[in-house]
């Protein structure tokens, strides 16, 4: 062989190398039981703070206050709240499960206890850690919050709390109908603090509810895909709020014979199509666009693929086990590190990192706390096929290492 034939071999060589797929499959295969404790410890690590606090009623006492130069509200009257309410919704699937001895079992029953007794001071009026439901819009937001975790886990949050601190709490989310909100996504935040009352028993405002469906049903653009608004934005709402949100209230309704089942299983399958592009828009490295309003609230995004999941809901072709080993990658990404907590475990103010130029004029720690919404799937036990199946790769790392991946196709519904 000549010596040029040596060198044109060589560089070929090369540049199979260099060209040659880099995300065939993820670096380390790991079980499903592992996956969890990811899950679990990254969980547990983002809630306790608020958690603790509450329990201890040292929450506005130790919660750090901070938001960007641009920030707009009122600042002590509305964050605790925000992580309040944020910090429940993500966690109340996990809590609803049993009690056992396991270590993640014990975890739970500690999460869960320290919340019940958090409750209680949230809503005395006498209490340092009392909540504002009363003054200023933005609670609105964040009672609706609060009561998806009601929503979500009525027997481990709800019906364990004595009759004075539900009658407490039925009283503040009545006391919201004082005031108006933003004319986009917002509808649904009263909507569905409505249709908690209703689920109880309670008398609830069918206007405030009817409206919030009629309007989402009207701003809905296609192919999944709803307008926060009567302009569509680019962002992370429909995953944040809207689909969520439609299908938890819409599946209220129709209970209580105030909706078609039709509605909600239109909203249901309009969420199952979203969880799709979800999932697609996860890397083969586990990391996903930070775009548009909002993307401080991290992991929140993924709230609609994890409650689609939840559910067991997922498309045929989309299998659990790839939907749980693209977000765990996505959760080492995000929590296994420092760079998204304070010395004493807060969220700090950023996407991956302190990065308070990012934030929203309505952005403060408190916010952070949507954060918790893409972990609904905890809630589904761990002998689940979620849960229980080998590892799988998702649908980016199949595409990018020259797989078979499903065509994707707009829907009509």
């Amino acid at each position: 062989m000549t010596i040029l034939n040596i060198k044109t071999s060589l560089l070929l060589a090369f540049l199979l190398v260099i060209t040659a797929p880099v995300f065939a499959q993820p670096k380390k295969t790991t079980t499903g039981a592992q996956d969890r404790q990811v899950w679990v410890k990254a969980l547990y690590r983002i809630a306790y703070p608020v958690v603790h606090n509450m329990a201890e009623g040292t929450l506005k006492k130790n919660m750090p206050l901070e938001t960007n130069a641009s920030y707009g509200l009122n600042l002590k009257r509305v964050t605790y709240l925000e992580a309040v309410g944020r910090t429940m919704a993500g966690l109340a699937p996990w809590l609803a499960l049993p009690d056992d001895q396991t270590e993640e079992g014990k975890m739970r029953r500690e999460m869960r206890d320290m919340l019940l007794k958090g409750l209680v001071n949230a809503v005395n009026p006498e209490h340092p850690d009392y909540l504002n439901f009363r003054i200023e819009s933005q609670p609105i937001v964040d009672a609706a919050y609060v009561a998806q975790a009601f929503i979500r886990a009525p027997r481990a949050l709800w019906e364990p709390l004595d009759a004075v601190t539900k009658a407490r709490f039925i009283e503040e989310f009545k006391s919201l109908r004082t005031r108006s909100g933003a004319y986009n996504n917002w509808l649904l935040f009263s909507g569905l603090t409505e249709g908690f009352l209703l689920s109880i028993g309670e008398q609830y405002d069918p206007a405030r509810v009817q409206f919030a469906v009629n309007k989402m049903k009207e701003w809905y653009v296609g192919d999944s895909w709803y307008s926060d608004g009567e302009k569509f934005s680019m962002d992370y709402y429909n995953s944040y709020v809207i689909h969520p949100m439609m299908v938890d209230l819409l599946k209220i309704l129709s209970t209580h014979q105030k909706a078609q089942p039709a509605d909600y299983d239109q909203a249901l399958k309009r969420m199952v199509r979203y969880a799709e592009y979800l999932e697609r828009i996860i890397s083969p490295e586990g990391t996903y666009p930070a775009y548009g309003r909002s993307v401080t609230y991290r992991t929140a995004a993924f709230q609609a693929l994890a409650q689609t999941a939840l559910l067991e809901k997922l498309p045929e072709y989309v299998k659990p086990a790839q939907v749980r080993c693209a977000l765990t990658q996505v959760f080492r990404n995000m929590y296994q590190g420092n760079q998204n907590f304070d010395q004493n475990g807060w969220l700090v103010l950023g996407f991956n990192g302190h990065q308070p130029a990012m934030a929203d004029v309505y952005t403060s720690t408190g916010s952070l706390y949507m954060a918790t919404l893409g972990f609904l799937t905890l809630g589904l036990p761990a002998d689940n096929e979620f849960w229980a199946a080998p590892a799988a790769p998702w649908t980016a790392v199949k595409a990018w290492s020259g797989g078979e991946v499903k065509k994707d196709y707009k829907v009509e519904y």
